[in-house]
This record gives C-alpha cells, structure tokens and sequence, in this order.
C-alpha cells in the first residue's frame, strides 16, 4: 500500500515548434510510510514531477505507477496539498474537509465524522464552523491537510505547502505534519526550496539537477525523530546538499 514507483521518467514540453525538457531520466521508488522529499533549484521540474505524480500532468515517456497500476490521471489514491491553500471560500472549515468524501458517495454521517476526527488531528475542532477569511494562514493550511487526509489518499503529495507562511508558523507546522505523519503512517512526497525543511522532516532527500531537472544524488537520513536543528550530523547533511545545490560548484569524483 502506497509504493510509488517512477521509471526512466521524461517529460517535454512544446512551445510552438520548439521542445523544452522539463525532467529527463527520473527514477525514483518512494516506499509506504516513507518521507521522501524533492529539493532543486528553481525551474528544475519538482512542481511539474508532482503534478504528473498527481495525474494533473501528461508525461513524455516512462511510466509511474502506484501499487502497481499506472498513473495515467487524477484518482483517489494520491492526495494534493498545494502552497495556496485552495479552500471553497464559500464553505466552513467542516465543509471543506467533507466535500471528497461526500463527492465518493460516503454518507454524510460517515463524512462528517470523518471530518471531525482530521480536525482533531490537525487541532482545529474549535474552527468547524468558521470560514477560510476568518482563519490565519496556518490555519488554513492545516484544513488543507486535514480536507486531504480526509479523502483516505495512500500517498500525500504537498508542494512548498508552508512556503507562504512566516518563519515561526512554518516550524509549528513541520512538527505537526511529522506527528501527523507518524499517526497516520501515510507516504509523503514533498517539495520545497528550503534545505532545512527538507533535512528536518525527510526519510530521504531527492536533488535534481537544474533544467532539464535528473537525479544528481538522492540522500538518506538517518538520524532519528524528533530531530534537532543544531545537530551536528543535521549540519552536514545541510552543507551536502547545499553544496549539491550550488550550480557552480565543480562536482567531485564519483558524483
């Protein structure tokens, strides 16, 4: 359950009569329950290889699949968390999160109780009736993933999900998502531009390389949770990728 697998993936866009590699030879095998993140420089394809993760984009050529059945387009069993918050402005905090499972024909009983436990889990069961203007944007982000948990995905793909939000949010909401994460065992795929967010909640840190975006080196890490930013061991790990990241930088032997 919730094993993505992506084989010698490309992607081409056309321009006119003109071709722009986005992604080039992507393999990549996330396994269930793990937390991989994408990390790479800016126009490197991390939002473009999330989205044909999602089915919300065609590929050129390989395959993804997920339990074994190719992704070909949108389906139940990958949840999206995008970094506008992509709330129904007209509908509450409750009504929000029950929207999927009431659009998969699940009772609106069943519906309702489901949202009431995701709004536990993300600590906001005091809002169910407020409305996204009446919320700060962690908070809404937080619906956000409780409306995504709520469709019962196998796999959570977020895209810069706390990019918008100030410095002290953001660091509030990475330690809800790992506990969150570690409730509910799900896969997560993530991307962001921020190394120390990635080294902070990764299984597994996944670098590409500047457009067209392919694997420069994929890192584990091992360091247990919860984790501590000041770590020496967290501390090399962000200069290895820092370093990956630096375009300019000569790549050593064997890389």
């Amino acid at each position: 359950m919730g094993e993505l697998v992506i084989q010698n993936l490309s992607k081409i866009f056309k321009k006119g009569n003109q071709e722009v590699p986005a992604l080039l030879n992507i393999d990549i095998t996330v396994k269930d329950g793990e937390f991989v993140t994408i990390l790479g420089p800016s126009g490197c394809g991390k939002t473009t290889l999330l989205r044909i993760i999602a089915g919300l984009e065609t590929y050129t050529g390989g395959t993804v699949s997920l339990d074994g059945e190719l992704i070909t387009g949108p389906g139940p069993k990958r949840g999206m968390v995008f970094q506008e918050y992509s709330l129904f402005p007209w509908k509450t905090v409750l009504g929000n999160i029950m929207f999927g499972p009431l659009m998969r024909g699940v009772s609106k009983k069943e519906a309702e109780e489901k949202a009431f436990s995701y709004l536990e889990l993300v600590g906001l069961s005091d809002f169910k009736n407020s409305y996204p203007y009446e919320l700060s944007g962690g908070m809404k982000q937080r619906v956000a993933i409780a409306r995504a948990l709520a469709n019962d995905p196998e796999i959570l793909l977020m895209d810069e999900p706390f990019g918008a939000l100030d410095a002290q949010t953001r660091n509030n909401l990475q330690n809800e998502l790992l506990r969150i994460w570690q409730e509910e065992k799900r896969t997560i795929v993530f991307v962001t531009h921020s190394v120390d967010e990635a080294v902070f909640l990764s299984d597994r840190i996944v670098i590409l390389s500047k457009r067209p975006g392919t694997i420069k080196k994929e890192i584990p890490i091992f360091i247990p949770l919860p984790r501590d930013r000041t770590r020496p061991e967290e501390n090399r790990i962000r200069n290895e990728v820092l370093r990956l990241l630096d375009t300019n930088a000569n790549p050593r032997p064997n890389e």
